[in-house]
Formats: structure tokens, C-alpha cells, sequence
């Protein structure tokens, strides 16, 4: 799997939400699949028509070749209206440093929900930070089945919000988050010492998944 996510989200007008998709699945992400360093791409979408695309790249460079300068330079004429048309827009560039995944396999590629959380840690804090959420916070919500995996990003590039930990979680079913393994995870000593800082502030989102999987061309 790649170590590299773009994270990306917009917001289309209710009246062109089809050709919206269409243009997504037909022509933004194919192309980006051509592209040297792409390797895969899984979109989301919540109930506001908040929709998502989480591209995985074998490293930032992916995001710097001739390649993919002439895809963001020279765009087509539909992807011009279309992204000159949408609303919520965000870019997170983030590098994995760490990753949990339950039961073995890969089947939380095809999670049906996914549970993105954003932090902005001061860098004072950080060591602390991922040694809680990768040794004390990540190992409680394994308890829950349906807790498929967590993969964490260090964000080296954060717009509209400043952010520099992405916490993505993959669930097998809604409930995971009502699950007696989170009420423990976010009920330990060392959470409750984090969480009396001012700057414990997560950004919480929740996407279904939205169509297959891409691959690399």
C-alpha cells in the first residue's frame, strides 16, 4: 500500500450532482490514475453532499512530476466549470506514520464507513500524542469487530484548516462507534491527562463509501 494520501473534499449543487459524479468517476480521478506515483483513489460521501476522495500515492512526489503539473495546469473544459462550481473544497497532503488493522487482511479497503479525525497538536506535545493514539487509543477500539483499521497521517499540507494529525478509522458498521471498546478508549488515564490540554480539539467526520475502488492504470 502507499505511505501518501490526498485527502480532498467539494461540495456540488444539488441541480448537477449526477453529472458531478459522472465527471468524478469518468474523468478526474481516471486521469489522476495515469499519473506516475498514483496507485489507488476511494470516494466517500455524507449526507450533505459533502463528497470525498482519498487518493494514495507512493510519496508527495507524486504530487510534483510534469505529469501531474499538466493535469493541474491544463485543465479540460468540464473540469474547469465543475471545480470553479463547487463548494466545501479542502486538500489535506498527509504521510502515514503509523497503521493497525484488526482480523488481518486487507478487508477494510472496502470498509463501508469511513471516521476521519483531525488534530492540531503543538510540537511539544506530539511525541506524547502519537504514543497515546498508537498505544493506548488505537488498541482499545481494536476491541470492537467492526473497528477495521486506523491508518495515521502526518499532515504536510492542511487547507481550509490547520491541522497536522489525520487519524483515518475504517469501520464495518455504524455502531462501532457506539461500541463498548470506544466508550473505554476514550475513558483511559492517560486520554483524560491529553484531554484536560486546551489544544485536545478533534475534527470529526463521518463518510459512506461512495462506488469502487480505483486503481493505478
Amino acid at each position: 500500500m502507499a505511505d501518501t494520501i490526498l485527502f480532498s473534499e467539494m461540495t456540488p449543487d444539488s441541480g448537477w450532482e449526477d453529472q458531478f459524479n459522472d465527471w468524478y468517476d469518468q474523468e478526474h480521478i481516471p486521469i489522476r490514475m495515469a499519473a506516475p506515483g498514483f496507485t489507488g483513489a476511494q470516494r466517500y460521501r455524507r449526507e450533505d453532499r459533502n463528497y470525498l476522495a482519498v487518493y494514495d500515492m507512493t510519496s508527495p512526489e507524486a504530487l510534483k512530476t510534469p505529469e501531474y503539473a499538466e493535469i493541474k495546469g491544463n485543465p479540460s473544459d468540464l473540469t474547469a466549470r465543475m471545480l470553479g462550481d463547487v463548494s466545501g473544497f479542502s486538500r489535506y497532503i498527509g504521510e502515514e506514520i503509523s497503521r493497525s488493522v484488526n482480523h488481518g487482511g486487507e478487508a477494510w479497503i472496502e470498509a463501508p464507513l469511513l471516521y476521519p479525525v483531525f488534530f492540531n497538536v503543538p510540537e511539544d506535545r506530539l511525541a506524547d500524542f502519537d504514543d497515546w493514539y498508537d498505544h493506548d487509543h488505537v488498541p482499545a477500539l481494536m476491541g470492537c469487530p467492526d473497528w477495521l483499521a486506523v491508518r495515521r497521517f502526518a499532515l504536510i499540507d492542511s487547507h481550509p484548516l490547520t491541522f497536522n494529525r489525520l487519524a483515518l478509522h475504517y469501520l464495518g458498521d455504524a455502531s462501532a462507534l457506539e461500541s463498548d471498546a470506544r466508550a473505554v478508549a476514550r475513558s483511559t488515564e492517560w486520554r483524560a491527562r491529553l484531554a484536560s490540554e486546551t489544544w485536545f480539539k478533534g475534527h470529526y467526520l463521518v463518510f459512506d463509501r461512495h462506488g469502487s475502488r480505483f486503481n493505478a492504470a
